[in-house]
């Protein structure tokens, strides 16, 4: 029907793929797909020919997440951006939809999102073949992750500072076991997991966190389970798994993680320069297999959209590339 339509082509369409559908309630699930166009007509006068298509086809009623016979959504128009009554394009949210990203991926991988400034390819790589939607209704976390000496705390504090949102840190510094852990005194890791544990918990409980609140974490509080896998005996890290479980509900999941990624090599000469005397015996081994770790976290993440980083590319303290992240972070955020 669009090819029928005068002053339009269509110029390509991706593979039908079937989905489940989004939000709540009982509904079959959808088939979706991308259709590139060429047309003479304006932006507005093309979505309301899509709405006539709709009507024609028997969609009755535009109810949110409701079932529905055609839904056709104006995702793109060249490089514009709208933001007007009726019509905003790109479509809010099409960055969090794989099976929209796929479709535009089929047709063309390095079309650039004219807000975002990031091609579709990368996009669709950040979500890991899952859907995600915006909620207003939880803590809007955001959490830096990756190994020790890799950059999350400085970049957290300054993504917070540029968002001018609250920012979480590690409290590292106020572990009382830890610094026994690295010299050796196994029989304290226990003690040292419990107390991040309950830490996490203190800082990121969803009352805590504040719901609809940007927070800049610079942890991931899934990554106890890797260093309690990493520095805990068999017996120890049996009893940290059942109180985990128990108590890692209590912590607010992130809408977004940052995985920041750089050599391991580099990462120790990071940990030597800031000096910190009980981080002064982490071999570069142990970062090596930290660095495998969070690689298979991330390999197969469905919680949230994952900025993937290279440090050897980035650079905290550049203010403009600081910022270009800062503004990828509030497409993923709801506020």
């Amino acid at each position: 029907m669009l090819g029928e339509t005068a002053d339009i082509r269509v110029a390509g369409a991706s593979d039908i793929v079937e989905t489940a559908p989004l939000g709540e309630g009982e509904q079959p699930k959808y088939m979706n797909a991308v259709a590139q166009i060429e047309t003479t007509l304006g932006a507005r006068d093309l979505h309301k020919r899509l709405v006539e298509i709709e009507t024609s086809l028997g969609r009755i009623g535009r109810e949110k997440w409701a079932p529905r016979t055609i839904d056709l959504d104006l995702l793109l128009f060249g490089d514009e951006v709208i933001n007007s009554p009726g019509l905003t394009v790109p479509h809010r949210q099409m960055h969090l939809r794989s099976f929209v990203l796929s479709g535009l991926c089929q047709l063309n991988g390095e079309l650039v999102h004219p807000v975002m400034k990031a091609p579709v390819r990368e996009l669709a790589g950040r979500l890991g073949g899952a859907d995600f939607v915006l909620n207003r209704d939880v803590p809007q976390l955001v959490s830096v992750a990756g190994i020790i000496g890799v950059g999350k705390t400085t970049l957290a504090g300054k993504l917070a500072d540029s968002l001018c949102c609250k920012s979480v840190f590690e409290a590292y510094d106020k572990n009382p076991f830890m610094p026994d852990v690295y010299a050796g005194k196994k029989e304290l890791a226990l003690d040292s997991q419990l107390y991040f544990l309950t830490s996490r918990i203190e800082q990121l409980n969803p009352q805590a966190a504040g719901r609809g609140q940007i927070i800049i974490s610079d942890y991931v509080s899934d990554k106890e389970l890797i260093y309690a896998r990493r520095l805990l005996n068999r017996q120890q890290l049996t009893l940290y798994e059942k109180v985990h479980q128990l108590l890692a509900k209590d912590i607010a999941q992130p809408v977004l993680v940052i995985y920041l990624k750089d050599s391991a090599e580099r990462c120790l000469d990071r940990i030597h320069k800031r000096n910190r005397p009980y981080e002064q015996i982490i071999s570069l081994e142990f970062l090596q297999d930290l660095s495998g770790d969070y690689e298979r976290l991330f390999a197969d993440w469905k919680l949230c959209p994952v900025i993937r980083v290279l440090m050897s590319e980035f650079d905290c303290m550049d203010e403009n590339e600081v910022e270009h992240l800062a503004n990828q972070v509030k497409s993923y955020v709801a506020v």
